[in-house]
């Protein structure tokens, strides 16, 4: 890749178990959890004696650096190479996340592989240590002690460490670490194990670690593994303790590390072929700075979710909103996501639904609108957003367009419209408040919320005659072709008006409907294209897309006209509106250039302002699955007969 990561992923999991480095190099600095809060792991290489720090902040730890010389990663692991006069070592990260395998894919378990090679010709005893701290089972070092146990399994050696305080789903919030159930590090075969202590140092407390130190042959490779157990405390959903789909069955950590080591040689050719799909997919579809992006990407999206078991055996996939509020499962993060889902699992965006339309359900839902969220993770109780209730602060347009633009897509994309068919009153609902309030909308909020409340809003009205559009796709899908046909009609004339009302002289199309000479990026009409559903004139889309050129910053376009910030996931929907590959790939080329230069050195960001490349707000996000809907226009997977 030529790509260089803002920050580059290690272990990718789920929204507490994220680990990444934020500099080139990884030796340069301490690994972090992608809220940017300590988690250290120490890679050290002994050779002939003498150590060498491949992993961990080498100045910090007073320990030699080993020269790192290569870099790369995919979409499921991340490579890296060092050197001394020595020696070679090569150290491979793999996360395995494949999503038409959700057992393996909700395992909590990432793997490191360490191998090396001579390079004067001469024969080396060397050894490789990996070492984890206690900040992986803390939200913050110091919390309170921990505990340390090496734990026997067969073929393996492995140590955990745990806080000694057990409080499992003790609270909710954004910028939080896990500090219940416990970390294990494990390595295949015999080796040493250990604890050790690295002293305070400015404002970082004393620190213990566990560690594994493994003599390496030249002929065979040192196999660690990193895993979370948390003891079966994933989410409170609606009051009750769920666990992860992984030990849904009784399966213990110990098992799964076992199975881990065993399958290994598979797991990682599979991670290789997937990896490999997916960059050429992307590429044929966006070209090389976009395979990039999405390559990056995956294991991100991934990792801000959790997918765990309700007591019905149903699967409920739970977003966290990262660096925002921490809401779970918001309708808002989850509808710009699905593009990556509908791809390779739909299965997975009606999990994300099922803990909206529960509570749309219950009692303490007043409104005729869809919900925001349902809690703040990992307490999936209700929403959060707006004192849960207030109605100042509720997104209705959108969150209404959204659902139902989501349950239509996955219904198409799997070919199975049980789900829409068991939801279809609370849809019809939803519908009707569309047609009630969606061809201009009042004084609200739009997911992007963090412009504050708009009426007339051009977007947010697109929005609403697609899923006013979608419902009719539903109805017809469903056997009901007469009333598909009314509402896709309605939703044609909706489209005209919409158009007519929107337009400038230029030719491009207003923010607001009341705003002459004004602008936003109009993603929501993406979903006319990926339907081919013909709603809005195809003369006004190229109008809209040629208009964007003259907006457009070093970084990318913006938002809209109030601000010089944009959103990655919408420019990249935006982009996907042009025909050609080579029109698409020319406007999301600055988005490459912004992760490639920004000086922001964390997860990627999704909000950021397009002159600078700086981040406004915004990292480590499942939104990020949305730069995939070029991918998914091109798989043709959403094209349907009216």
């Amino acid at each position: 890749m030529k790509l260089r990561p803002p920050a580059i992923p290690l272990a990718n999991i789920d929204p507490y178990f994220s680990l990444w480095s934020m500099t080139d190099e990884l030796n340069d600095s301490t690994v972090c959890h992608w809220t940017g809060s300590p988690n250290t792991l120490v890679g050290i290489v002994t050779v002939d004696g003498k150590e060498y720090c491949f992993m961990g902040d080498a100045k910090k730890l007073g320990i030699e650096k080993i020269k790192q010389v290569e870099f790369d990663f995919d979409a499921m692991s991340t490579y890296y190479a060092f050197e001394n006069d020595k020696i070679g070592l090569e150290v491979i990260f793999t996360s395995p996340l494949p999503l038409d395998d959700l057992e393996l894919y909700s395992t909590p378990i990432t793997y490191i592989s360490v191998s090396w090679h001579s390079l004067d010709g001469e024969e080396h005893k060397v050894q490789v240590s990996i070492s984890a701290s206690e900040e992986l089972c803390l939200d913050k070092a110091g919390q309170s002690p921990v505990v340390t146990e090496k734990v026997e399994i067969d073929g393996l050696t492995c140590m955990s460490i745990a806080n000694s305080v057990q409080n499992p789903l003790n609270r909710s919030g954004d910028d939080h670490r896990i500090d219940w159930g416990k970390f294990l590090l494990a390595a295949s075969g015999s080796h040493t194990a250990d604890v050790w202590k690295l002293p305070a140092k400015d404002e970082t407390p004393e620190l213990t670690l566990i560690r594994i130190t493994a003599s390496v042959d030249t002929d065979s490779d040192a196999l660690f593994m990193l895993a979370y157990d948390d003891g079966g405390a994933s989410i409170q959903y609606f009051g009750e303790t769920l666990g992860s789909l992984w030990n849904a069955e009784g399966k213990t950590i110990g098992e799964a590390l076992v199975e881990a080591a065993e399958e290994y040689d598979e797991i990682y050719s599979d991670c290789m072929a997937f990896s490999g799909m997916l960059y050429d997919y992307a590429l044929k579809a966006g070209g090389e700075e976009y395979a990039e992006l999405v390559s990056l990407a995956y294991r991100q999206v991934c990792a801000a979710h959790k997918l765990v078991v309700d007591k019905n055996g149903e699967l409920l996939y739970i977003s966290k909103e990262c660096f925002s509020n921490g809401c779970a499962a918001t309708v808002d993060v989850s509808y710009p996501s699905t593009p990556m889902f509908l791809i390779f699992n739909p299965e997975l965006v009606f999990a994300m639904m099922r803990p909206i339309f529960k509570y749309a359900a219950s009692d303490a839902w007043p409104f005729d609108f869809a919900p925001h969220d349902a809690g703040q993770y990992p307490l999936v109780n209700g929403q959060v957003y707006s004192n849960g209730t207030d109605p100042r602060w509720q997104m209705p347009v959108e969150e209404c367009g959204n659902m139902i633009i989501m349950v239509t897509a996955a219904s198409v994309a799997s070919n199975d419209f049980s789900f829409a068919e068991k939801h279809m009153p609370t849809l019809s609902q939803w519908v009707e408040y569309l047609l009630k309030h969606g061809a201009d909308p009042d004084n609200q909020l739009c997911t992007d919320d963090f412009s504050g409340h708009m009426a007339h809003n051009v977007n947010l009205s697109a929005k609403a005659i697609m899923g006013i559009a979608c419902y009719g796709i539903l109805c017809t899908m469903q056997g009901d072709t007469d009333k598909g046909k009314k509402f896709m009609e309605t939703a044609d004339e909706m489209g005209k008006s919409w158009a007519e009302r929107a337009l400038n002289d230029d030719g491009s199309l207003r923010l607001g409907f009341d705003r002459p000479g004004t602008f936003s990026l109009k993603y929501n009409i993406i979903w006319d294209k990926l339907f081919d559903l013909g709603i809005i004139p195809k003369p006004i889309v190229n109008s809209e897309l040629y208009s964007y050129r003259k907006h457009e910053n070093p970084y990318g376009v913006p938002l809209d006209n109030r601000a010089t910030f944009t959103k990655s996931d919408w420019l990249v929907w935006a982009a996907a509106l042009h025909d050609s590959r080579e029109d698409f790939a020319r406007m999301i080329s600055p988005l490459w250039k912004m992760y490639h230069h920004t000086p922001s050195r964390v997860p990627m960001t999704d909000w950021y302002d397009t002159v600078t490349s700086l981040k406004v707000g915004f990292q480590h996000r499942s939104v990020m699955g949305g730069i995939f809907i070029r991918m998914l226009d091109y798989l043709n997977i959403l094209k349907i007969i009216k």
